[in-house]
C-alpha cells in the first residue's frame, strides 16, 4: 500500500487488478509474511497498517484484505507460534474524526465492528494516532480519548507509530507543549495496558529536501505533501537539539523498563 495513504495500492506490477481478490496479490502478500515469521521468528508482525482506512474507502474489497488476514494469521503461527499478529488501526479515524471520510457517521461514534472484524484473529490491539489532526493543542485532547479501548478488550494494548507535530505545519497547529500534552495523554490513559509504543520520529526533518527527492522519484505532490505535515513531529529538531518532549519520552522508558 501507499505508505502515505493507506486507501490505495502502490507500485504493484502494471498487469496487476490492484485487489485483495488477485490471486498474485494474495500470494505475494502471504509469501512475504511467511518468509518473515521462517526468517526471524519476530515477537510481533503487523500485517496491514492503518487497516480502517482502506475498509472504509473500499468496503466491498475489505472481506477479501479479512480473508487472507486470516489464512496468513494460520500460516504464521504454524511457522512461530509465539509470534503476536496483529494490524492497526488510524484511532482518529476509527473515531469519526475527519469529516470527510466519516461516511456520515457522528464523531466519536467508534467503529469498534472494523476492529472485532479481525477477532479472534487479533493477537493484541494496536493504533496509530496523530491527534494533532483533529485537535488544536495537546491540552484538548479529551481525558478519556484513549480509555475506551481498555473497556472494550482484555487483550493487550499497542501504539504502533503516533506523535504531535511541535510547530504549526500547514493547517495544523502545535508547540513543544503539546508534544508533551500528547505524551502524557497515552501514558496516563492507557500507559499500564501496553506492551510497545513507537513514536513517528525521533529527529525532525527536512521538508523542502525531501519534497525534492519525492517529485524526483515520481511521487505525487499530494504525497509530498502529506509528508511535509509530519516534518516537525520528532522528538529532536533536525540538528539534534532536544525538545522538551524528549526527556518525557526518555522518562517513560525507563519507567517501563523498571515495571
Amino acid at each position: 500500500m501507499n505508505g502515505l495513504n493507506r486507501r490505495e495500492f502502490f507500485g504493484l506490477p502494471a498487469d496487476w487488478n490492484p485487489s485483495f481478490a488477485t490471486t498474485e496479490v494474495r500470494q505475494g502478500f502471504a509469501d512475504f509474511a511467511l518468509w518473515i515469521a521462517r526468517e526471524f521468528q519476530p515477537a510481533y508482525l503487523g500485517l496491514a497498517s492503518e487497516i480502517n482506512t482502506y475498509a472504509d474507502a473500499h468496503p466491498d474489497d475489505f472481506p477479501n484484505y479479512l480473508s487472507l488476514y486470516r489464512e496468513v494469521y494460520e500460516s504464521v503461527k504454524a511457522e512461530s507460534p509465539t509470534t503476536q499478529v496483529f494490524v492497526t488501526f488510524q484511532w482518529e479515524d476509527l473515531n469519526n474524526l475527519f469529516p470527510g471520510t466519516a461516511e456520515g457517521r457522528t464523531a466519536y461514534q467508534i467503529n469498534w465492528d472494523q476492529v472485532e472484524a479481525f477477532e479472534p484473529e487479533l493477537d493484541l490491539w494496536v493504533i496509530s494516532t496523530y491527534p494533532f489532526v483533529a485537535f488544536p493543542s495537546g491540552a484538548q485532547i479529551p481525558a478519556d480519548y484513549y480509555t475506551p479501548l481498555l473497556a472494550r478488550t482484555s487483550k493487550p494494548l499497542a501504539v504502533a507509530e503516533g506523535g504531535y507535530t511541535s510547530e504549526p505545519m500547514g493547517p495544523f497547529s502545535g508547540t513543544p507543549q503539546d508534544q508533551v500534552d500528547y505524551l502524557a495523554s497515552i501514558h496516563d490513559q492507557i500507559g499500564g495496558r501496553l506492551r510497545f509504543w513507537v513514536y513517528l520520529l525521533l529527529s525532525d526533518f527536512n521538508q523542502d529536501l525531501y519534497n525534492q527527492a519525492m517529485m524526483e522519484s515520481g511521487r505525487s505532490q499530494e504525497d509530498a505533501n502529506t509528508l511535509g505535515m509530519f516534518s516537525a513531529v520528532g522528538l529532536r529538531h533536525d540538528d539534534g537539539d532536544p525538545k522538551p518532549a524528549l526527556e518525557v519520552w526518555d522518562g517513560y522508558r525507563a519507567e517501563a523498563r523498571g515495571r
